[in-house]
């Protein structure tokens, strides 16, 4: 522990987790849950990460605000996240969208989705405030950024990643000077300005910031009597501290949590087909750039009580395997092959089939014969007996929702659709 500190700041800390984004570009994987309560790697949801984070930095108050379709998200936060106890000074509320400060008035922003439970915050006590977007996968320790925060002085300050210039457009870029002291913020710049000392690299937002709670509430309060506002940290909060306050840049460099096999600072927006599939692929790797198995640093999650996967017969040409595969609990491979795939609970794949990277969401059902390549299935899919997915761009297009980079995505919806 740092001399400065008598205590680790995470105990006078509440995160503030924003998920009630849907995720558009998701597309169908959005069309029933929130972006942050989609699957990801076998047994979790997105949202899972930045609440790992959370509490594995110490934080013990949480809150998490809901308003897209939260039906799915509220379910898994009450199954896997009802662990904290009041009499330790433990809380953790799921806060939706209700109409608390007016009956007409849902949550506009981000910003407003924290204004509008201002009271219930206050009623914690809490001296800083983590506020974490619920929808990316990293690991990063918070602890680290409060400090920096503290010893700054600053009155917000920015997570930030390192990204290369020319792909900058698609971020929140900061302009900062030689002490990370941010000059500007912008919003995907056609020019976005580089790193001092770096000029080939951009430093862009990652949607985490810390605050003193007094200090923004005084933000919130202020953005709540501007009516030209649109209520929203990145619009509006964060660029307006940058010219009116001491806004300062925090590198996810230096908190990121990184076990003995990853050698990167490991951050994905998985916002698109293509970069929802491929990170989930990746996990496939014999050593992937994401470490799901540090137990120094878990992702904790909903734990179903499942039977083992079970791989079944062992005859040629019906032989139940699976090659550079993840595969969850309940998984019956009934004389199917899997190569690089990731299977969700309760998959049954069936004689016959193979399945090469893909992405298998729960209580999915392959049926005899099929050959799916690159596609991502939704919760529930039955596929029929025979059904080639992968050889044929032109007829997958047609039946299904095929990415630029030929990643089918499927739902019950559309195989219901198919000419039988």
């Amino acid at each position: 522990m740092d001399p400065r500190y008598s205590q680790p700041l995470a105990r006078d800390t509440m995160a503030y987790v924003l998920a009630g984004g849907r995720g558009a570009r998701l597309n169908e994987l959005t069309d029933k849950r929130a972006k942050p309560a989609v699957y990801f790697g076998g047994k979790s949801r997105i949202i899972d990460f930045a609440l790992s984070n959370a509490v594995n930095s110490g934080i013990r108050r949480i809150a998490v605000a809901t308003q897209y379709k939260a039906h799915s998200l509220i379910r898994h936060l009450q199954q896997g996240w009802d662990f904290f106890r009041p009499e330790r000074n433990e809380s953790f509320d799921i806060l939706p969208a209700s109409q608390r400060v007016s009956e007409g008035q849902w949550y506009v922003g981000t910003a407003d989705a924290v204004y509008q439970n201002i009271d219930i915050i206050d009623s914690y006590h809490p001296e800083y405030m983590v506020v974490l977007a619920g929808d990316h996968i990293y690991k990063m320790d918070y602890e680290l950024m409060l400090r920096q925060h503290v010893t700054s002085g600053a009155d917000i300050t920015i997570g930030c990643i390192e990204v290369p210039r020319a792909e900058a457009r698609a971020f929140g870029i900061m302009a900062v000077d030689e002490k990370d002291v941010v000059k500007d913020f912008l919003e995907k710049p056609a020019e976005p300005p580089a790193m001092p000392g770096k000029p080939d690299t951009s430093l862009a937002s990652m949607g985490v910031y810390v605050f003193r709670t007094a200090r923004l509430f005084e933000e919130l309060r202020r953005d709540a009597a501007d009516t030209t506002s649109s209520h929203d940290f990145g619009k509006d909060i964060i660029p307006y501290m940058v010219r009116n306050a001491r806004a300062v840049a925090h590198h996810f460099s230096h908190s990121c949590v990184r076990s003995d096999g990853e050698t990167h600072s490991y951050w994905r927006d998985v916002g698109t087909i293509d970069a929802y599939w491929e990170a989930n692929i990746d996990l496939t790797d014999v050593l992937p750039q994401l470490d799901l198995y540090d137990r120094s640093w878990p992702l904790w999650t909903y734990a179903e009580i499942t039977p083992p996967a079970k791989f079944v017969h062992d005859e040629e040409g019906r032989r139940g395997s699976a090659v550079c595969s993840l595969v969850s609990g309940d998984c019956i491979i009934s004389g199917s092959h899997l190569r690089r795939c990731l299977l969700f609970t309760g998959v049954r794949a069936n004689s016959y089939s193979y399945v090469e990277e893909s992405v298998i969401l729960p209580y999915c059902k392959i049926g005899r014969g099929a050959h799916l390549r690159r596609v991502v299935l939704d919760r529930g899919v039955v596929i029929p007996e025979k059904l080639v997915v992968g050889e044929n761009p032109e007829l997958d297009a047609q039946r299904f929702r095929r990415t630029e980079k030929g990643v089918c995505l499927i739902t019950q919806a559309m195989i219901d659709r198919l000419p039988r």
